[in-house]
C-alpha cells in the first residue's frame, strides 16, 4: 500500500505540499483540485519523480527517497501529455522498451508486445511512428507502455486533459477495466462517480477525503467561494 507520512515540499521557498499524511488502499482513488493546488506535485511523489523535502512516501517496506528505482517498477506513471512518454521510433518499440530490463527473451517479449497492442487497439499501428497517432491513440500507447512493466499501481496525472470527449471516455473505459490499483488526478468531475474514494487538494493540503459525490460537492463549493 502507498503511504504518505507528513509529506511537505516547496519550490524555491514556495510551499506546494503541506504535511500530508495518507494511506492509499482503495482500488480506485480520484484526486481533484484547482490548478496550482499542489496535486501534480502530489502525483509525482507517489513514484519518486519528486522526493519530498520533509516526510516520506512508501510502498510497503520501500521508500521513494532510498528505493526510487524499485518503486518505479511497481508504481507506473502516465503523464497528461502522452508525447512526453513516446520516445522510440515506432509504436511497438515504445511498448517493448519497458520490457528490456526483464530479459524475457525475444519470443516472449514479442508475444507480450503483440498482446498489449491488440488489447489497446494499436496492432495496426505497430510499425508507425508514435508521434503520428491521434491524441487518444497516443494516450493509449502511453498506457500500454507503462502497463507492459506490470506495475501494481498506476498513477495517472490528468491523462485526458488534451483529449476530446470521445477519446476521454475511451481512456476512462480502459482505466476502469484495469486490474491494477489506479490513482487518477483529474479535472473531469463527472468521471469519478464509480470511484471508491476521492481526495480534494487545496493549497497543498487535503481539504476533503471521502465518497465521490461528497468530495465533488465540497470541491465545487470551495471553488464557488472564490
Amino acid at each position: 500500500m502507498l503511504r504518505l507520512e507528513g509529506v511537505s515540499h516547496s519550490y524555491e521557498a514556495r510551499p506546494v505540499l503541506r504535511d500530508i499524511t495518507l494511506d492509499l488502499a482503495e482500488h480506485r482513488i480520484g484526486v481533484i483540485g484547482a490548478n496550482g493546488s499542489g496535486k501534480s506535485t502530489l502525483a509525482r511523489t507517489l513514484n519518486g519523480l519528486v522526493v519530498p523535502d520533509a516526510g516520506r512516501v512508501t510502498l510497503g517496506e520501500w521508500d521513494t527517497r532510498r528505493h526510487a528505482r524499485h518503486i518505479r517498477r511497481r508504481v507506473g506513471f502516465v503523464f497528461s501529455d502522452a508525447a512526453n512518454q513516446i520516445i522510440m521510433p515506432t509504436v511497438a518499440e515504445d511498448v517493448e522498451i519497458g520490457l528490456r530490463s526483464r530479459k524475457l527473451g525475444r519470443q516472449e517479449t514479442a508475444r507480450r508486445v503483440d498482446a498489449l497492442l491488440e488489447r489497446y487497439g494499436l496492432a495496426d499501428h505497430r510499425d508507425h511512428p508514435g508521434h503520428l497517432l491521434s491524441g487518444g491513440q497516443k494516450q493509449l500507447l502511453a498506457l500500454a507502455s507503462v502497463l507492459a512493466t506490470e506495475p501494481e499501481v498506476l498513477v495517472c496525472d490528468e491523462p485526458t486533459t488534451l483529449l476530446d470527449l470521445a477519446n476521454t471516455r475511451m481512456v476512462h473505459r480502459v482505466v476502469d477495466s484495469l486490474e491494477q490499483q489506479v490513482v487518477l488526478f483529474t479535472h473531469d468531475l463527472d468521471l469519478l462517480s464509480s470511484f471508491d474514494r476521492v481526495l480534494v487538494v487545496d493549497d497543498g493540503r487535503i481539504a476533503y477525503d471521502g465518497r465521490p459525490a461528497d468530495a465533488v460537492d465540497h470541491y465545487v463549493k470551495l471553488m464557488d467561494g472564490r
